[in-house]
């Protein structure tokens, strides 16, 4: 593991300080203090080991966020460090700030932090709002994100938004020391789309943005974000996964081990530019600015067998980055419940009823927000049906 020097404890202790130049064999690490024991963290970003700067004037950013919960010893090398947490147990977050790399004449002003548990998946991120308004109705009363205000130090005026179940705010003094204790109260699971026992559960971010005030004294004017992946378990399932993930990898050969990353104590949370972020401006919040390049509405052909008018028939949001036949085929899999690789082919009815072989040049000159009839027949090899394999055939509906 990687160890630091030790410094003196003091009380302005919400700041960094040493080299950041690199050793040639380890990742890219701004040393941290926080007046405790020093810590084992990996750099913002794993990169290749090329593009690894040897300059003395490596970039530190002017803020860095700590979650003190290890990372799993199971992600591959280059992969984005994924930490697992305990449903309602309290996770320290220490907030770092280098005054010497930031623009802080007026070190001395508070900022705020806005820290959020927002979706990974982008098939989530479309629809938060109907996920979250989901769990709501089926947890009355309960909170996503909470603090937990005795353990947390250096947190002025603490705010719990008493709408937005995921998201908590607060002040705090840059040159000062500052930890912040967050639960989370929802589990990886609550969001997979079928619950029939022993799904993966969705993974998460934890994600932090601070802001200055402006000259009106609103903390309006972004600074920095940066967020983590984790999971979230029931009590205690956190530490059986971190435990079952290390005896999978030492079980496995040394040449198979160095694939995967080491397991850091802490997860250093990593940099957000602005450009993956969006102003909505309301409770001066910066959120995931995510937009499909397509969204497709479908709906099953046996609706309308039953007497269900299209006015009324159930349509399912389908969303598409790639613009590719085989996404399509993937998304319409998992929406109709069949196995991807058993679809033969995905087709849509032209001018006469013609059936049309759908490719990606289609895809890309789709109208956005189309709406579209599914039929699923039995595929066929040569003229016989075959019960493995099926066909899905799409209508185009017209208002």
């Amino acid at each position: 593991s990687l160890t630091f020097p030790q410094v003196p404890a003091s009380d302005e202790v919400g700041s960094w300080s040493g080299s950041c130049a690199p050793s040639p064999s380890i990742p890219r690490i701004c040393p941290l203090f926080c007046g405790r024991e020093p810590l084992a963290l990996p750099f913002l970003k794993q990169e290749e080991q090329n593009n690894i700067s040897t300059s003395a004037e490596l970039h530190c950013p002017a803020f860095q966020y700590v979650l003190c919960a290890a990372t799993s010893p199971a992600i591959k090398q280059h992969e984005e460090t994924l930490t697992y947490l305990n449903q309602g147990q309290s996770y320290e977050i220490r907030l770092l700030c280098n005054p010497k790399l930031g623009d802080f004449s007026e070190c001395r002003k508070l900022l705020k932090s806005v820290v959020r548990v927002v979706f990974h998946d982008r098939r989530l991120q479309y629809t938060e709002h109907q996920q979250l308004e989901g769990w709501r109705w089926n947890r009355p009363g309960d909170r996503i994100l909470d603090i937990d205000i005795p353990l947390s130090v250096g947190m002025l005026e603490p705010h719990i938004h008493p709408t937005l179940l995921n998201t908590v705010e607060f002040l705090w003094d840059p040159t000062k020391r500052t930890s912040v204790f967050v639960q989370v109260h929802c589990i990886s699971t609550e969001f997979t789309l079928r619950k029939n026992g022993g799904e993966k559960g969705v993974p998460f971010r934890i994600q932090v943005d601070t802001f200055k005030a402006n000259d009106k004294g609103e903390h309006m004017e972004h600074l920095h974000s940066a967020s983590c992946l984790v999971k979230v378990f029931k009590p205690k399932g956190a530490d059986r996964k971190q435990k079952t993930d290390r005896e999978k990898i030492e079980k496995q050969g040394l040449q198979e081990r160095e694939k995967y990353q080491p397991s850091y104590e802490s997860t250093v949370l990593t940099e957000v530019g602005p450009s993956h972020c969006d102003f909505r401006g309301t409770q001066a919040l910066w959120v995931g600015c995510v937009r499909p390049r397509l969204t497709l509405y479908i709906s099953r052909e046996p609706q309308l067998l039953r007497g269900v008018s299209l006015e009324t028939a159930v349509y399912q949001e389908v969303y598409l980055e790639e613009l590719t036949a085989m996404e399509l085929t993937n998304k319409l899999a998992e929406l109709l419940s069949l196995p991807a690789n058993q679809i033969l082919q995905v087709s849509k009815q032209g001018p006469t009823g013609i059936l049309i072989l759908i490719n990606d040049l289609m895809i890309r000159n789709l109208p956005d927000e189309s709406c579209f009839i599914a039929a699923v027949t039995k595929g066929k090899m040569t003229s016989q049906p075959c019960p493995f394999l099926w066909e899905i055939k799409v209508a185009e509906e017209t208002p």
